[in-house]
């Protein structure tokens, strides 16, 4: 479906500069789709197609990543933040869908930028207490030292075994035979990689900087009682348990939000080429009728 989807590329500057790039497809109202990590604006092009027909989808690339400009100094949630202020004040879109640290962009972004009307999250990690960090701060050494070392395949391995996020038919799989497999899958992207997209190698060290997006943002969980806009609060089934606790917290926190849970659905649901069409029924549903009641 993807592959013969038309869109059109377009740019906007940040408030420091940087140039924002995204991709633009459909008509309609303005919906902004931020991907997580080790991910870009590609990542969504299923999903975007199929919301395409009631949406104008504005899918950008965030920083370090295709379309768009380097991290730069001083990274932080606040650049991030602005970059999506850019983006909505060029496109005048008033709804955004946020996956992983995506949602956790669109939910902080909310408390700065009054436009923003609607917001559907799909599992950010927030970490809830101290013992969240502690278990992602191990994995996070090891991921370092193997980037260091450009051992690209077991770094992303060390990432999703880390976050729990290993697809089914893997699972059980010991490490270095996940490592031998996702060598041979980003060796055979790197081969095969699109126009406009980012290749699998260039995309996982880039998870660095989105962990630093949760520790900046642990034990924020109480800030999000501020949020005016209407939340949809999207997960799996057979996402980590962290996640779902996430949701569970923000579901009592905020004071306008429905919480929906996929069935058999994992964190990756939203990007699979088998499971965007589902997250998209609910995203559209809440986009074009959903009132909620205030708390």
């Amino acid at each position: 479906m993807a592959d013969t989807l038309v869109y059109t590329i377009h740019t906007v500057t940040s408030h420091d500069g940087t140039t924002i790039g995204y991709r633009q497809m459909g008509s309609g109202p303005g919906l902004v789709l931020l991907h997580g990590s080790m991910a870009s604006s590609q990542s969504f092009m299923t999903l975007a197609t199929v919301l395409s027909d009631n949406f104008t989808v504005y899918i950008p690339d965030r920083r370090g990543r295709g379309l768009t400009g380097p991290f730069g100094d001083n990274y932080c949630i606040q650049k991030e933040i602005e970059d999506l202020d850019a983006i909505l004040k060029k496109s005048g879109a008033n709804y955004i869908f946020g996956l992983s640290s995506g949602a956790l962009i669109a939910i902080k972004a909310s408390l700065y930028i009054p436009s923003i009307k609607k917001i559907a999250l799909y599992e950010p990690p927030i970490a809830l207490d101290h013992s969240v960090i502690e278990k992602h701060d191990l994995f996070m050494k090891r991921f370092e030292r193997e980037i260091d070392n450009g051992e690209w395949g077991s770094a992303f391995v060390t990432v999703i075994e880390g976050l729990e996020i290993v697809p089914s038919p893997l699972k059980y799989f010991p490490h270095f035979l996940l490592t031998f497999l996702f060598n041979r899958t980003i060796k055979e992207d790197a081969i095969n990689v699109k126009e406009n997209d980012v290749s699998i190698m260039d995309l996982i060290p880039t998870h660095h900087f989105d962990y630093q997006l949760i520790i900046e943002t642990k034990d924020s969980i109480i800030d999000f009682k501020e949020v005016s806009s209407q939340v949809l609060l999207l997960g799996g089934s057979k996402s980590p348990t962290f996640l779902k606790h996430s949701l569970d917290k923000l579901n009592n926190v905020l004071k306008c939000a429905k919480r929906v849970e996929f069935r058999g659905l994992g964190h990756t649901a939203p990007i699979e080429s088998n499971q965007p069409e589902q997250v998209a029924v609910e995203l559209q549903k809440f986009l074009k009728t959903h009132k909620c009641k205030q708390k």
